[in-house]
């Protein structure tokens, strides 16, 4: 998935520590699949330091919510569950993030829904009638926040002939765990994306993604000893 980020510089590097605690998802790096609302955000944050707003571009790898190496939680849209979520992470007075997880995908909180949650948090609406509300809210919108340094291995700058050769090995992989093993998709899945052996192949120091697919295939065998 093209994702982007709307800020007033290049990004080629993620440090996690520059971002801000009280967000809607906790202290992440936020991204989105909308270009539009990462050129809002570029716009916007390039005004605030008086100089031309960047939208950097990126490439997410999807396989981070399939299988149980990532912890990842996603909210196809607005919830109860997301604004009980929101509500606890923007009311964050600590200085680590209140939840664990990896990866959180969702709608945004704009300005104006941000300003009717604290009218909820301060009683002025009920919880349902703050849904209600939001039914009738038609504007789209999306971030995916990756909240560890781990979750950032799945996210990177541009296209590159090593995340090519991986999506290539992701498929001829799986797929020969399905036929060779008796596997259904799950089970497949699963076991690559959960292995060591995927973890050295995304790791472009190794530069295992110049191997052959059946390399990789035979070292992933190994070391589940099949």
């Amino acid at each position: 998935m093209k994702v982007y980020h709307g800020s007033y510089i290049e990004i080629d590097k993620i440090d996690l520590s520059k971002g801000e605690l009280a967000r809607d998802f906790g202290l992440g790096f936020y991204v989105t699949n909308l270009y539009r609302q990462a050129e809002y955000w570029a716009t916007r944050k390039g005004r605030q330091r008086k100089t031309q707003g960047v939208i950097n571009e990126y490439v997410f790898y999807e396989s981070a919510f399939i299988g149980s190496y990532f912890k990842t939680l996603r909210f196809a849209d607005y919830s109860e569950e997301w604004l009980d979520f929101v509500v606890m992470n923007r009311q964050n007075d600590t200085t680590q993030n209140l939840h664990d997880y990896d990866i959180v995908e969702g709608p945004v909180a704009d300005d104006d829904i941000a300003t009717r949650i604290e009218v909820y948090v301060a009683g002025g609406i009920t919880k349902a009638e703050f849904i209600e509300e939001l039914k009738f809210k038609h504007t789209v919108s999306h971030q995916i926040a990756f909240c560890t340094q781990k979750s950032l291995q799945m996210l990177k700058k541009s296209f590159s002939k090593a995340d090519l050769n991986e999506m290539s090995i992701d498929d001829a992989i799986t797929q020969s765990l399905i036929v060779d093993f008796d596997m259904n998709d799950y089970q497949a899945i699963d076991a690559y994306f959960n292995s060591k052996t995927y973890s050295l192949l995304i790791d472009e120091n190794t530069e295992y993604y110049e191997k052959s697919w059946q390399e990789i295939y035979e070292m992933l065998k190994k070391e589940m000893k099949l």
